[in-house]
């Protein structure tokens, strides 16, 4: 049975569509779509959706934030299957019923860019190319404090924590993560990044910069109060800049890079801070420049 929900696209570790041949190991993060009696297939909805790139194999989307990436018990609707749906019509259904096309995803208050799969065999092939960390991925994120170094990588294992399931941690029994980050720029209660994937586990900035001891502006998991904690006119300036970015994360999915898995192509996409962030980031330059 597990061996056929595999082939079928049903299981999901750490983010990743799983592969027969992967070894569980302890901390892992393991998503099942176990099907149901009568398990209907998401409808196609007309949602608002940004499609920077289709063809009849594949396509690129921009998830905006707020929106769950695949239909599941309490968020049946309005996903980002729902839309793709609506604006192509078909995707692949190595995913299985309820994650037809996803070959890796977003969380639900990061926005950016997100490859899809309109057909079995460019699944397979993205999925195969992720796992051989050939798909590049950049974001940009605002963290609270100032880092340590200009550049720097957190290369530190992700797993599930021990007490909150709905939270993962560094963990000496977790699956290997790297991530890579660079400072752009600098500010009175925080610093901007531009971050590099290695790898793709649950949750893996946000987790790599607590970790790190600068945890994202606005991240209600892992950062949540963050603001409150600097001194004076300081604690201000943060509490407006969490303000201004709305109720998510700063974090969006900014660049992504992979050859066509038909053609060999290679594919290169951007994608602009959106206007919340966008308008985050201009006021605290702003106030950076003008002292407030």
């Amino acid at each position: 049975m597990a061996a056929r929900w595999i082939a079928e696209g049903r299981v999901v570790v750490n983010g990743t569509q799983a592969a027969k041949s992967l070894i569980v190991r302890p901390g892992d993060q393991i998503d099942v779509d176990r099907p149901v009696p009568g398990e209907v297939r998401p409808r196609a909805e007309d949602v608002p959706l940004e499609i920077q790139f289709e063809d009849e194999h594949l396509a690129v989307a921009v998830k905006p934030a707020g929106m769950v990436t695949h239909p599941a018990p309490g968020n049946e609707c309005g996903t980002l299957v729902n839309a793709l749906l609506g604006h192509l019509g078909n995707l692949s259904a190595v995913g299985g019923n309820l994650r037809p096309g996803i070959v890796h995803r977003l969380d639900r208050d990061t926005s950016g860019l997100l490859v899809v799969a309109r057909t079995d065999e460019a699944h397979l092939a993205l999925s195969s190319a992720l796992a051989r960390r050939e798909v590049a991925r950049g974001y940009i994120a605002a963290v609270w404090g100032q880092v340590k170094a200009d550049q720097f990588t957190v290369d530190a294992p992700v797993g599930r924590h021990p007490k909150n399931r709905r939270r993962m941690a560094v963990l000496p029994g977790g699956r290997q993560a790297r991530t890579h980050f660079r400072r752009l720029e600098s500010w009175p209660a925080a610093d901007l990044l531009a971050v590099k994937l290695d790898t793709g586990r649950t949750h893996q900035i946000r987790v790599h910069m607590l970790h790190y001891g600068n945890p994202l502006v606005g991240d209600p998991t892992y950062g949540k109060g963050r603001e409150r904690g600097f001194p004076g006119a300081v604690s201000r300036w943060a509490s407006e800049l969490a303000k201004r970015c709305g109720p998510r994360t700063f974090l969006h999915a900014a660049r992504l890079e992979f050859h066509h898995p038909l053609t060999g192509q290679r594919m290169e996409f951007t994608s602009p801070l959106p206007g919340p962030l966008s308008d985050a980031l201009e006021w605290a330059r702003e106030t950076s420049r003008t002292g407030g």
